[in-house]
This record gives structure tokens, sequence and C-alpha cells, in this order.
């Protein structure tokens, strides 16, 4: 006999998903956060899930309480990570469908992208307290009360809401000062110019295109090899052009990298690194090179 609540339980699914990605900017991670809370739930008994009330907002505090958890313990697993950790970038909505694990593509797994999923947002949620990253996450992004959040964090209602103002001060800092905000247009624009400069080996063009300020950063995490953070819009573009230079037959595509203009570099058919930009005044500040392949999975699938 089929269970009459699985379907409205198993609905909260790309909720969850949601919610634990933007927690801990891995989707492996929320995927197995999501499984691991599906599993506690079938653990109560029948009379014990029938006595819960609201299904979802418990599936919800469960679910971020082990994000909680893994936020406090990732500290000692990045001090581990080979190179520089740069959040696990995602496709656009409409290329990559997470798979349930009946094997079929369900729309409801899509995971929601926006602002809140940029990876300049996930960047500076990385710089918060695992207690300041989940009230934040649980109150400005997904409209949860206080009250709600400090069931998941412990504290007072009060408390919760001095976490998510401490959140919010990090989060202005982190913005460059009162440049004029640059239209998605413009971005994708820019990711284009980028693009064409880079594949025709042009240093002038990609200075152009750059911050004179601008930063760049690369994930390998020991599996792929990764470049040292560069500084500076000229020692960018020599790096890049010598990247060019060793592989002829590299393949570049314009793609939405978490819900933003973004590029794919491919070799044989393969994804090797995905590239997230940001940009401030009309030029790119900051680049995101992920290589590390465990992270690049939604991508080759």
């Amino acid at each position: 006999m089929t269970d009459p609540g699985l379907a409205a339980i198993m609905s909260e699914r790309r909720q969850l998903i949601n919610v634990a990605y933007r927690l801990l900017g891995s989707l492996a991670d929320a995927e197995d956060v999501v499984q691991e809370t599906y599993a506690r739930w079938y653990a109560m008994s029948p009379e014990q899930r029938e006595a819960i009330e609201t299904p979802g907002a418990w599936l919800t505090t469960v679910a971020s309480r082990i994000c909680l958890d893994l936020l406090r313990s990732a500290r000692s697993r990045r001090e581990r990570y080979v190179g520089e950790w740069i959040p696990e970038p995602l496709p656009d909505r409409t290329e990559w469908i997470s798979t349930p694990p009946t094997g079929s593509a369900d729309p409801a797994d899509r995971v929601t992208l926006d602002e809140s999923v940029s990876m300049a947002f996930l960047v500076v949620l990385e710089s918060m307290t695992p207690a300041e990253r989940v009230a934040f996450v649980l109150h400005d992004v997904f409209g949860y009360p206080f009250a709600e959040v400090a069931r998941v964090v412990g504290r007072t209602p009060a408390a919760c809401r001095q976490l998510a103002s401490s959140a919010r001060r990090r989060l202005r800092a982190a913005q460059p000062p009162s440049a004029p905000a640059t239209s998605s247009a413009r971005r994708a624009d820019l990711v284009r110019e980028f693009k064409q400069a880079w594949a025709a080996k042009d240093i002038q063009a990609l200075v152009g295109l750059l911050d004179p300020h601008a930063t760049a950063v690369a994930d390998g995490g020991g599996l792929a090899t990764a470049l040292a953070p560069l500084q500076g819009g000229e020692p960018i573009a020599r790096a890049l052009v010598e990247i060019a230079a060793a592989a002829p037959d590299l393949i570049f595509l314009e793609r939405t990298v978490n819900g933003q203009p973004g590029l794919v570099l491919q070799q044989d058919g393969v994804t090797g690194t995905v590239l997230a930009f940001d940009v401030a005044g009309g030029k790119i500040s900051r680049v995101w090179a992920v290589r590390n392949p465990e992270k690049l999975r939604p991508w080759t699938a």
C-alpha cells in the first residue's frame, strides 16, 4: 500500500536542496543532507510522524541543523583541503536536473537559481560564522521568522536577529564601493568579449576587460592542476594566455553559472573547468575557476 503522505513529503525535496546548497556551498553535501533528513523522518513511527503538524517545517529544521553541524566541522575539513576552496558551481536550472534515487528526472529537483546563489554571494557566505550563515540564509533568503531560526541555531530569537544583522554587515563590507550596477546584458557582453579575447590569446584585450585590481582564484582540490591566486589585470591576462597557448584544442563555451554569465572549458568533449565572474564598474573584478572534478559532476552528467 502506498503511503498517502509520501508525495507531500517528497515535494519538500526541492526546498530542502535549495536551503542546504546555500548553507553549504556544495550540491553533493546538500543532497547527502536531504537524504539524511528523510532517513530521520522515516525512522520515526507512523504515530510520531502524524503528530507533526507541519512536516515541511520539521524537515527544514532538521536539514538546517545537519547543515549547521557540517558547517561547524567544515573548518577542520577545509584545513586538509588542497589549495583554494570555491563553492561548487551550478549549471542553469534549464541545463541541470538532480537525479533522485528512483533514477527519474523530476523537475521538482531543480535548484532554484537567483542572486542568493551567485558565486559572489556564496563566497561571502563562506566568511560568516556557521550560526551567522544559518540565521541569515533562513531569515533573509527564505523568510523564516527568527522564532523558527532560533530552534535551529539553539539561541534566542533576539540573538538570531543579531546574527543576521552581523551577516548583513559582512555582505555590505564585501560589496565594492558605490560603483554603478552592471546590467545583466552588459555582464553577458563582458563575458562574451572575455571569451573571444582569451580564445584569440589577446593579452591587451583581456587587460582592457579586467579591473586593474582584479583577482583570480582556482580550485583544483588536489585532483586537477590549479594556478595560485592571482591579483592584477595584467598578471591574470598573461596567465590565461599561457593556458590557452598550452592547450590549442581548448573549447570555450558560454554558460550560465550560478545564475549569471560564465564560461565552461572543454577538451575532447570533457568539461575540465567552470568559470564564474563578478563585475564592478563595468569591468571583470573577480574570476573563480573550479577544476576539482568532484565539483563538476553536475556539468559532466
